[in-house]
């Protein structure tokens, strides 16, 4: 079934029903898009379970604003806070090619880590940072919250109706056309479309395949069309394994007519839709003529004509609609309401680092059939 999501609002109310709320301190590593823009801009929000108390920036006039927006302390280098002992979470968002080292020093010294995406570029390194946590007795966290976005808990609640029926294949698009040409560009940045963009749409599919114990069939077409640098901005990702649907995965720089987020085609219908409208039309089987298969000629007359299968089903038709922003802004609200439980509860998460480990080796074979 979908988690909850929670939006800001809902939050502070929960937050009003217990004056004595735990709340948690915070450092977060890099002002950037992401550390600013996307955990700085929530943590400003939920305030009343979360307190930033440090910012780890290397540019003085990134540490100036954000001592303060946060009101926190500031340090030019993550060493500065190793010997502190009242950090609950650190929230890594540096640049991906130092996602490994620094969450690993990190744990060494005893802290919980959340760390961005991509995660790591390999598995041997996941593996090394997943028994770190485990001998320190650390949480290693994951941010990979686009499993909680508003679009992708409807599509999930719409498959499990089982209006559709047997699923044979699920197409993802996350498309555009944009030329670039910044850090992300580069594989030695452990950048390019699928490591970059590639989580959001790949955890999404894995999660619907749900079958994180064994790694999929993998085939992958990489090209490099408006990108400065020597990292992919076209990637097709196919997956196919025993009893699943198919996973067509696109994520694409150089597509100026994107069509939809997601289509899914099933036995008894289809799914079509964007982050912000989804329709899908379907029919009851119970409602369907009977049929039986016809090996011979087949014709309707007494003349014997030719003629083709024809009927008409009683189709059924819905639609939904969000706001185009909403799923980022409740993804990320969800994504922290469980860290929120996690520590105060012991509630597990719901991004569970196995089904990142297979993300990683998905994106790894995927390179290895392209570079």
């Amino acid at each position: 079934m979908p988690c909850a999501v929670y939006n800001i609002l809902e939050l502070k109310i929960l937050s009003e029903r217990n004056n004595t709320m735990k709340q948690l301190r915070l450092v977060i590593l890099g002002q950037g898009r992401s550390g600013r823009d996307i955990h700085g801009l929530h943590l400003k929000k939920d305030t009343e379970r979360f307190k930033v108390v440090g910012v780890v920036e290397p540019l003085k006039p990134r540490r100036d604003r954000a001592a303060e927006e946060y009101g926190c302390e500031v340090f030019e280098d993550y060493h500065d806070i190793l010997d502190r002992k009242d950090i609950d979470l650190v929230v890594n968002a540096t640049p991906s090619n130092k996602h490994f080292e620094i969450t690993k020093d990190l744990l060494e010294h005893g802290f919980n880590v959340l760390t961005e995406k991509p995660f790591v570029p390999t598995v041997e390194e996941f593996d090394i940072l997943e028994k770190t946590a485990k001998e320190h007795g650390c949480h290693m966290l994951i941010f990979q919250q686009s499993r909680f976005a508003n679009y992708f808990v409807k599509v999930k609640e719409i498959i499990a109706s089982g209006v559709l029926g047997r699923l044979a294949e699920v197409s993802i698009q996350f498309n555009g056309y944009a030329r670039r040409w910044d850090w992300q560009c580069l594989l030695a940045c452990n950048g390019g479309a699928l490591a970059n963009t590639g989580p959001h749409p790949l955890d999404q599919a894995l999660n619907i395949l749900n079958d994180y114990d064994h790694m999929p069939n993998v085939f992958c077409k990489m090209d490099k069309l408006n990108v400065f640098g020597d990292a992919e901005d076209y990637c097709k990702l196919i997956l196919t394994s025993p009893g699943k649907p198919l996973i067509d995965l696109e994520i694409s720089s150089a597509d100026a007519y994107p069509l939809y987020t997601y289509k899914i085609q099933g036995s008894c219908g289809t799914l079509k839709g964007t982050m912000s409208h989804i329709d899908w039309k379907y029919f009851k089987p119970e409602e369907a003529p009977a049929r039986e298969n016809v090996p011979g000629p087949y014709y309707t007359t007494p003349e014997a004509l030719p003629t083709y299968c024809g009927e008409t089903l009683k189709w059924y038709e819905e639609s939904w609609d969000g706001d185009p922003q909403a799923p980022f802004i409740a993804a990320v609200a969800e994504y922290y309401n469980q860290i929120y439980l996690l520590f105060t509860e012991g509630r597990p998460h719901d991004i569970q680092p196995k089904q990142v480990r297979q993300q990683i080796a998905i994106t790894r074979e995927a390179h290895r059939q392209n570079f």
